[in-house]
C-alpha cells in the first residue's frame, strides 16, 4: 500500500482512504510512506497529522482553507485515551487580531473550518511508543444547529473583545466550546493587535481551539 498521489475526488473516496488505514499503526504508515519517525512529539507535535494528511491526499497544506478545499472538508486528527476521551484541545485556526470590518460568524474562518470535519482519532497515551500508536476509524461531522449556536456565541464574545481592543483580557476560561489562547513557538513571537485606546500594540499571536469537553461529546455521539 502506498500513499495516494492525488486528492480524493469525493467524500466517499476520502472516507474509503480513512477506512484503509484504520487499525494500522503510525509506524506502519510511516514505513510504507518512507517517512522518518521522530523519537517523540516534543519538537514534532504536528507529525501525526502531517503523516495522515499524506495518506489521505490533503492538498491545502498551511493555507487558510479546508484541508480538502475541493470537497469543503477539514481534517482533524485527535489523540485519544483508552476510553476514547480526547487528550488535548483541538486547534482550529489563527485568531486574526486586526479583524476586517464586517466579518460575521457565517463568513469567519472558524466556521469555514468547522462546517464539515473529518475526525480521525489516534491513540495518544504517552506510555505507548509513537510508532506503535494505532489509527482509529475516521468519521464525518457537521455541527448541529445547537452546536453551531454554541460556537457562534463563543466566537462573537471573543471577537468582540478583540475588536474593542481587549485581547489582553481574554482568558482560556472563556467560551463553552471555543476558546482562545496563545499560539506561537515561544513568548518572543509577537504580532500587531488593537489596544484599549485604539492604538496598535504588540502581543502574542492567538489561536482558536475547541475544548476537550466539546470534542468528547462529538466522539461519544459518533461511536456510541
Amino acid at each position: 500500500m502506498q500513499p495516494p498521489q492525488s486528492p480524493p475526488c469525493s467524500p466517499e473516496a476520502l472516507l474509503s482512504r480513512c477506512h484503509a488505514i484504520a487499525g494500522l499503526t503510525l509506524g506502519e504508515l510511516a514505513d510504507m510512506a518512507n517517512v522518518a519517525i521522530p523519537a517523540n512529539l516534543q519538537r514534532h507535535k504536528g507529525w501525526p497529522g502531517m503523516l495522515i494528511e499524506k495518506w489521505l491526499g490533503a492538498s491545502a497544506g498551511s493555507k487558510p482553507q479546508q484541508d480538502f478545499p475541493e470537497l469543503g472538508i477539514e481534517l482533524k486528527t485527535i489523540p485519544i485515551d483508552a476510553q476514547f476521551a480526547p487528550l488535548e484541545t483541538t486547534y482550529v485556526c489563527f485568531a486574526p487580531l486586526l479583524m476586517q470590518p464586517g466579518i460575521t460568524w457565517e463568513t469567519s474562518n472558524v466556521r469555514n473550518k468547522l462546517q464539515q470535519v473529518l475526525w480521525l482519532p489516534i491513540e495518544g497515551d504517552r506510555e505507548i511508543p509513537l510508532a506503535h500508536r494505532h489509527v482509529a476509524t475516521g468519521f464525518f461531522w457537521r455541527p448541529s444547529p445547537n452546536e453551531d449556536e454554541i460556537l457562534r456565541n463563543d466566537w462573537e464574545e471573543l471577537t468582540e473583545q478583540i475588536i474593542t481592543g481587549n485581547v489582553e483580557s481574554i482568558t482560556s476560561r472563556q467560551g463553552e466550546a471555543l476558546h482562545i489562547r496563545p499560539k506561537a513557538a515561544n513568548g518572543k513571537v509577537l504580532t500587531d493587535a488593537l489596544g484599549p485606546e485604539g492604538q496598535r500594540i504588540k502581543t502574542r499571536p492567538r489561536g482558536f481551539y475547541l475544548r476537550k469537553t466539546f470534542t468528547h461529546h462529538i466522539l461519544i455521539n459518533a461511536f456510541s
